[in-house]
């Protein structure tokens, strides 16, 4: 498993403010229990944070025809929607919530070319709050798949303050590769055409890379 390169300076920090910390708690107490607890206390945090940045080895094996998740998490909504950012019409909306526990790399669901994109900031709402795509600080990227347009959206959550994304107006881009990383608890909202064949239900476990999402219409 390796560390995201998004994680290094925050690992970095993080080992030498802990380490701060337990070497003033030594130098108050001593060899004491509570210096003992309070050590392990610091390793588990460190090792969460360090587990936190994982990134897994994913390749995208599905069909052309597939939507795969963008990101690991539980989907938390289904419904058609009308997208009025850039699309501008009713679209299926799939949203896949990600706790801190996940794996917070994102995907590119699709194969196409990014045909727009644009940062947002905003507030800090709980990730699962229903005005949180619209409100809180977000990405949009559109992807056009031979015609059909795809739009996901990052969205920072209440302890998520920083987005971090790759895609790039004009650039060709594979399914499978990462269009970003969101440091701590969000979410990734997928816009979809009506006629797509939606093959997730609310409260299901996904893996980014893996589940298929959705299918195209032929």
């Amino acid at each position: 498993m390796r560390i995201h390169k998004e994680g290094y300076k925050i690992i970095t920090n993080s080992f030498f403010i802990l380490a701060v910390v337990a070497t003033a708690i030594y130098l108050l107490l001593g060899i004491t229990t509570t210096f003992i607890v309070s050590a392990i206390a610091i390793l588990l945090l460190f090792i969460l944070i360090v587990r936190f940045f994982r990134e897994p080895l994913r390749v995208a094996e599905g069909e052309h025809s597939n939507l795969i998740a963008p990101a690991d998490g539980t989907i938390v909504i289904v419904k058609e929607v009308y997208e009025p950012e850039y699309l501008k019409q009713q679209c299926i909306q799939v949203s896949i919530f990600m706790s801190v526990f996940n794996v917070h790399v994102n995907w590119f669901p699709v194969k196409g070319v990014v045909e727009y994109f644009k940062y947002h900031p905003g507030k800090y709402l709980v990730a699962m709050h229903p005005k949180s795509s619209e409100k809180n600080e977000r990405t949009t990227v559109v992807i056009n798949r031979e015609g059909t347009r795809v739009l996901i959206r990052q969205i920072a959550g209440l302890i998520a303050r920083r987005i971090v994304c790759y895609a790039k107006e004009g650039t060709a881009v594979n399914q499978g590769d990462q269009v970003g990383f969101i440091k701590f608890g969000s979410r990734v909202d997928i816009f979809l055409p009506l006629d797509a064949r939606v093959q997730v239900t609310k409260g299901q476990k996904v893996k980014g890379c893996e589940t298929i999402i959705a299918k195209f219409a032929d």
